[in-house]
């Protein structure tokens, strides 16, 4: 009982927490290549996502960059169609893949 009571306070706590003045969210731009496909990951990825989801993957195998487009499919319902997922495969490999296909 004690332990719930405790939770509560400290979660309530949190509701009397303010910030004078404004707060500024910083502005980081991304290097984002141009290339070919750049318009279809513009409109399938980056209506949930930042290209820094992207650019931090790092440089990766093809596999990689189908399996991640695969996973924002099919766990996240990503509406993107098969057509769209070669065409951001091929623009990812091509722009941000390390040479490698697996």
């Amino acid at each position: 009982m004690k332990k719930i009571i405790l939770g509560s306070l400290i979660v309530a706590s949190s509701l009397f927490a303010q910030v004078k003045g404004d707060i500024e969210v910083p502005y980081i731009p991304y290097q984002i290549k141009m290339g070919k496909g750049f318009d279809t990951v513009q409109a399938n990825c980056l209506m949930c996502h930042s290209f820094g989801y992207i650019l931090n993957q790092g440089p990766q195998p093809r596999k990689f960059w189908r399996e991640k487009i695969h996973k924002m499919i099919h766990a996240f319902g990503a509406p993107i169609t098969k057509k769209d997922a070669k065409i951001i495969e091929d623009y990812l490999y091509a722009n941000y893949g390390n040479g490698k296909e697996k």
